[in-house]
C-alpha cells in the first residue's frame, strides 16, 4: 500500500470505528469527548484519544494508532491490518449522547481559573454534594477546604486540586451530580490531602476516595492520602517516586477493588520496590472508598469512626 493511501486510511477510519466494528461498547459514564472509554467482556479496556486518532489501554503499556490498534485486536502483522481497515471506510459509528456542550478552551490560566471560583461554604450546592451525596463528613470537607484543596464548580460540582511538588497548580477533578472531568488545558499529577510531611502514604484514584478513606481513618495525623485523578500520567508516576525516594516512607496501594485498581497497585509496588518503601495493597470492601463509607454510615448502629494514631 503506498503512503498516501496509508494516510487515506488514517483519514477516513477513526480508532472508534475500529472498537466499535469489533464489538466493543463506549461507557459514557467514564468518558469524556478528548478520552473515550470503550469496554468488551470482562474488564477489557481501551480509550481512545486526540480525536479518534490515538489510543492507549489504561491497564497495560500498549498504546498508538488505528494500525497498531486493528493488531492489537488480532489483525496478523501490518498488511493485514491494513487491509481490516480499508474494510472499515464507510462504516457510520454511533455517537455518543454527550451531556455537556463542548467547552472551548479557555482565554486564562489555570491558576486564575481556579482562583475566581469560590471556596466551599456550608449549606451552597457543592458542600451539600459532598456532604450528602457523597456522605463526607462536615470537618473532613472543612480540613480540604483549609488545605486549599476545593473549590465551587459549576452546578454544584466539585474542583480538587492537583498540585505539584512545590505546591503549583496543575490542574483539578471535576465531580458533581451529572458530570465529571478534568480541567481544561490542565494536567494530571496528584491531589493532596493530609500530612504533608508525612510516614504513610494512600494512593487512592480519585480526590473523593481520597477524602473518603481520611474519613474512615478520621485524618490519621501522619497520612498524605493522594489522587491519580483515575489516570497514571508521567507527571503522576514523577510525583510519586518523589515523595516515596529517600523516606521511610510506607506506601499503601488504595486503588479500587478491580482489575484497574490491581494494576496501578502493581505500579505503586514497583515503584516501593525502586526506593525501598514499605508497600502495603489497603483494597476496599466495595468498589471504592466512598462505597465504602456511605456503607459504614449507613449500617443501622452508626458506629463511630475510630481515629488512628
Amino acid at each position: 500500500m503506498e503512503k498516501h493511501e496509508i494516510e487515506n486510511l488514517r483519514e477516513k477510519v477513526t480508532c472508534a470505528i475500529v472498537l466499535e466494528a469489533a464489538g466493543w461498547k463506549v461507557d459514557l459514564k467514564e468518558s469524556t469527548r478528548r478520552a473515550v472509554k470503550f469496554r468488551r467482556g470482562d474488564g477489557e479496556i481501551i480509550i481512545v484519544i486526540h480525536e479518534g486518532r490515538g489510543w492507549f489501554d489504561p491497564l497495560s503499556p500498549k498504546k498508538g494508532d488505528i494500525f497498531d490498534l486493528a493488531e492489537q485486536l488480532g489483525a496478523d502483522g501490518f498488511v493485514a491490518a491494513c487491509e481490516h481497515i480499508a474494510s472499515l471506510v464507510g462504516f457510520v459509528p454511533s455517537k455518543p449522547v454527550w451531556t455537556r456542550p463542548v467547552r472551548p478552551s479557555p482565554a486564562i490560566s489555570i491558576t486564575e481559573r481556579w482562583q475566581r471560583r469560590f471556596k466551599l461554604r456550608p449549606g451552597s450546592a457543592t458542600w451539600r454534594y459532598l456532604t450528602s451525596e457523597r456522605a463526607l463528613p462536615d470537618d473532613i470537607v472543612q480540613s480540604a477546604i483549609a488545605q486549599d484543596c476545593l473549590r465551587e464548580g459549576p452546578h454544584g460540582s466539585m474542583w480538587a486540586a492537583h498540585r505539584s511538588a512545590a505546591g503549583a497548580l496543575t490542574g483539578w477533578e471535576e465531580r458533581g451530580p451529572s458530570w465529571r472531568g478534568f480541567a481544561t488545558g490542565g494536567t494530571k499529577e496528584l491531589f493532596r490531602f493530609g500530612a504533608q510531611a508525612a510516614d504513610r502514604m494512600c494512593v487512592t484514584e480519585a480526590a473523593i476516595d481520597a477524602m473518603s478513606l481520611a474519613a474512615i481513618e478520621v485524618l490519621r495525623r501522619d497520612t498524605l492520602y493522594v489522587s491519580t485523578g483515575g489516570g497514571w500520567s508521567p507527571a503522576t508516576d514523577e510525583a510519586l517516586r518523589h515523595i516515596a525516594m529517600g523516606s521511610h516512607l510506607s506506601l499503601v496501594a488504595a486503588t479500587d477493588n478491580n482489575r484497574q485498581g490491581d494494576v496501578y497497585a502493581e505500579r505503586i509496588q514497583a515503584i516501593a520496590a525502586e526506593v525501598g518503601a514499605t508497600y502495603i495493597r489497603s483494597r476496599p470492601r466495595g468498589d471504592d472508598w466512598n462505597e465504602d463509607l456511605k456503607a459504614l454510615l449507613a449500617r443501622p448502629s452508626r458506629p463511630q469512626l475510630v481515629a488512628f494514631a
